[in-house]
């Protein structure tokens, strides 16, 4: 008999914990049973092996060259016949290497080969199911899922896997009697109570549901997701009354819970208190003005008292409060995403997206998830399967646009005019729009938006502003100080318009005292803005006022930072203060940081002729 390969010994075996795996340490068997004692030996160098090898394993995304013989390089030694356990070694090693790099269809590769060189260790099959979990390959998922659990029925990490495939193949007797299995096992698994409650919940059998919430609530009565799966379970059973009880004691624990808020709202509609509800849902609304789902809920209760009986209106709340599993485990992937464990949230979502392929939100979230784990590919891949008849579909392009913004600008202008096709007067679409016409240097096409946008939305000042900072960049300066002027009127509070009017006129060296008053109201709002600090310095110096420029853009180095143009300002004003050698130390900073090819060469400029003038005295450059 021979000693257990070494990966069977991790004792932390999440998926894709690959950090983990090189952090635990590793056991050596007691005893090895009726082998001798060379398969001893053999098992304490294999495993000993493995603990050296796996933490540079895991931190070698960056290597340019596999290792010899073990990752397939070229082999200086003769061939020598090797244990099975050393092949699956080398293939668990690469597809760990996989996984760090992103790279999941590759490490499915190899954690299959690892699963044939070495059937009987779990941890591979696990590792497996969860990479096809990954992939949408569910039927996969499950055959390696229960090949696990059989090889180690009491393992907590297989359980719940399994029983995850399981709920989401719509195996939901199954399920259920998986993650019992796990909580007599593991009774602190805060998430097989709530899947197991919601499973029952779902098959009618409100009291086990009831029954299972309450053991959880025992040994954790602080547990939010507790007391709301808990009022869950009763409006779909149409005990409104247990239900809002139990909502309003998850939200003593957490107040803010839009998940909470939510359900408790629609609780209140079933009830007929449709002005509670209301207030709920307005108060969501102040949390999380982006919701959807909250304002077509607000909106029905609206063209309900005015449209539609009030028995229609209670049906279709009470259709919203059926419990679904996949409810469930869409509410514990975004806990997930909140909490930073990606991986655990992909998994959630795939899961989900394997039973309901057009479940377009979860869609969403999941492309969330990759762009959030820099998987640009993966990410703009999810995105873009949502259709345009979907809620989400405006979203997922500007999400798109966000991810292509910095290296395809052209395809990013596509996704957001792709968006526009379908909300064509939204003027958050429209902004960004511009936004990216400018970025292009297509000031043409940027400017006949935000005209566009003025003309719809003529008292925003905001609007009028942005026309101006794009007439500005095409340099039509009279159109600038109209619009300027016109978003100052709008708000006399508007610091960026009050400033950039104020800066104008300095720039053009024309109207310096009004520019002065206009500057210094930015600043009474934004005192220590460095930007408004430089305008003024910069009226100073049109002024000829080299002291007092030097005094107030000195401190607008120290506000603003790295900007360059601001770091100019000072250097013109040092030389025209008699400073030379201070003015040439400051050019030489900015041009270090410039990045626009005008200023650099204004700089380069500035730099040789007074490098030349601190020659002639004799000072040091």
């Amino acid at each position: 008999m021979r000693a257990r390969p070494a990966w069977r010994m991790v004792r932390d075996e999440r998926p894709f914990a690959t950090e983990a795996v090189a952090r635990f340490p590793f056991e050596l068997p007691e005893r090895v049973g009726h082998g001798s004692a060379t398969t001893s030996m053999a098992g304490t160098r294999f495993a000993v092996t493995l603990a050296l090898v796996i933490p540079l394993a895991t931190g070698c995304a960056s290597l340019r060259h596999p290792w010899p013989g073990m990752l397939g390089g070229d082999r200086s030694e003769p061939a020598v016949d090797l244990p099975p356990e050393a092949g699956a070694l080398g293939h668990f090693l690469r597809g760990e290497v996989a996984i760090s790099r992103g790279d999941v269809d590759a490490a499915v590769r190899e954690f299959e080969r690892a699963v044939v060189a070495d059937p009987d260790t779990a941890l591979l099959r696990r590792r497996l199911a969860t990479l096809y979990v990954r992939t949408g390959h569910l039927d996969r998922a499950l055959e390696q899922g229960t090949a696990a659990v059989a090889k180690e029925p009491e393992n907590a990490e297989g359980l719940e896997l399994l029983a995850g495939v399981l709920s989401s193949l719509s195996r939901d007797e199954e399920a259920a009697g998986t993650y019992e299995r796990l909580l007599a096992i593991d009774p602190t698994n805060q998430e097989a109570y709530l899947y197991l409650a919601a499973l029952l919940g779902k098959r009618g059998e409100t009291e086990r549901a009831v029954a299972t919430l309450r053991k959880l609530l025992a040994r954790n009565p602080s547990s939010v997701l507790a007391h709301y799966y808990l009022g869950r379970i009763y409006a779909a059973a149409h005990q409104l009354d247990k239900a809002e009880h139990a909502y309003l004691d998850a939200l003593k624990l957490g107040p803010q819970s839009e998940l909470v808020l939510t359900d408790l709202a629609v609780t209140y509609e079933l009830q007929g208190r449709t002005d509670k509800a209301i207030e709920l849902y307005q108060r969501i609304l102040a949390l999380n003005p982006q919701s959807v789902p909250v304002r077509r809920r607000l909106a029905g209760i609206y063209a309900g008292q005015k449209k539609f009986d009030e028995a229609l209106s209670q049906f279709q709340a009470l259709e919203q409060t059926a419990d679904d599993p996949r409810e469930a485990r869409i509410k514990m992937g975004l806990i997930f995403f909140e909490k930073g464990d990606l991986d655990r949230a992909a998994t959630e979502f795939n899961l989900v997206l394997a039973a309901a392929p057009k479940s377009w939100v979860v869609r969403y979230y999941l492309g969330a998830v990759y762009a959030e784990r820099h998987e640009t590919a993966r990410a703009l891949e999810e995105f873009g399967k949502i259709p345009p008849d979907s809620d989400y579909y405006v979203d997922a392009r500007i999400r798109r646009a966000y991810l292509l913004q910095k290296d395809d600008l052209p395809e990013a202008v596509r996704e957001i005019r792709a968006a526009l096709g379908v909300k064509p007067d939204d003027p958050e679409l429209m902004g960004y729009l511009a936004s990216l016409y400018r970025e292009q240097k297509d000031f043409k096409n940027a400017i006949e938006l935000l005209e566009r946008m003025v003309a719809r939305f003529p008292d925003n000042d905001r609007y009028h502003f942005t026309l101006g900072a794009a007439y500005d960049e095409a340099n039509e300066k009279e159109r600038t100080l109209e619009q300027m002027r016109r978003a100052v009127e709008l708000n006399p509070k508007n610091a960026a318009a009050l400033n950039y009017l104020g800066y104008t006129y300095a720039e053009m060296g024309v109207r310096l005292d009004e520019a002065e008053k206009l500057i210094r109201r930015a600043l009474e709002i934004e005192p220590d803005d460095g930007f408004y600090v430089d305008s003024l310095g910069w009226v100073y110096y049109q002024r000829g006022d080299y002291r007092r420029a030097v005094e107030h853009l000195e401190r607008a180095v120290e506000l603003a930072g790295d900007d360059p143009t601001v770091a100019e300002h000072l250097g013109d004003a040092y030389s025209r203060a008699g400073h030379p050698t201070d003015a040439l130390r400051i050019y030489r900073d900015a041009l270090s940081r410039s990045k626009e090819t005008g200023q650099v060469g204004r700089l380069k400029s500035k730099i040789h002729v007074l490098e030349g003038s601190v020659r002639a005295e004799g000072a040091p450059l």
